[in-house]
């Protein structure tokens, strides 16, 4: 088996460090992307919900901008929720942000009871777009 080709992006080490993970594998026309938090740049939650769920999709962008991708190559999501029943309209806002219009990526939602001190996390599949 090859080493994993793993990407990481600028100053965001803290997690993954201290966990022992990538923040995402590229494998083929794929990149895998560990699940992305609203966590300051010192691993700790951000305490406000709107802005965890902001920053967590922000975490996410630097990921995809480390390994050359952007939203629009997401092909598959997964979310992650503590309290879903009363966070889906803030989370919905946000997302309805990101993804503005059809076609809309995959999406998967569940509701847990913990996140290691975290209210919400998003994890992804983006597929590297094809050079014409």
């Amino acid at each position: 088996m090859s080493k994993r080709d793993a990407v990481f992006p600028a100053n965001r080490h803290a997690l993954y460090e201290a966990h022992g993970y990538s923040a995402a594998i590229r494998s083929g026309d794929f990149l895998f992307v560990s699940g992305q938090v609203g966590s300051l740049e010192d691993g700790t939650a951000e305490p406000d919900f709107r802005k965890q769920v902001e920053l967590a999709f922000a975490n996410l962008e630097a990921v995809l901008k480390a390994a050359g991708c952007g939203f629009d190559d997401i092909v598959d999501v997964q979310t992650f929720h503590t309290d879903p029943q009363n966070q889906f309209e803030t989370i919905m806002a946000v997302k309805n942000r990101i993804f503005p219009e059809a076609p809309y990526p995959n999406w998967t939602a569940l509701g847990v009871t913990w996140l290691a001190g975290f209210d919400f996390e998003i994890k992804v599949i983006a597929r590297f777009a094809k050079a014409d």
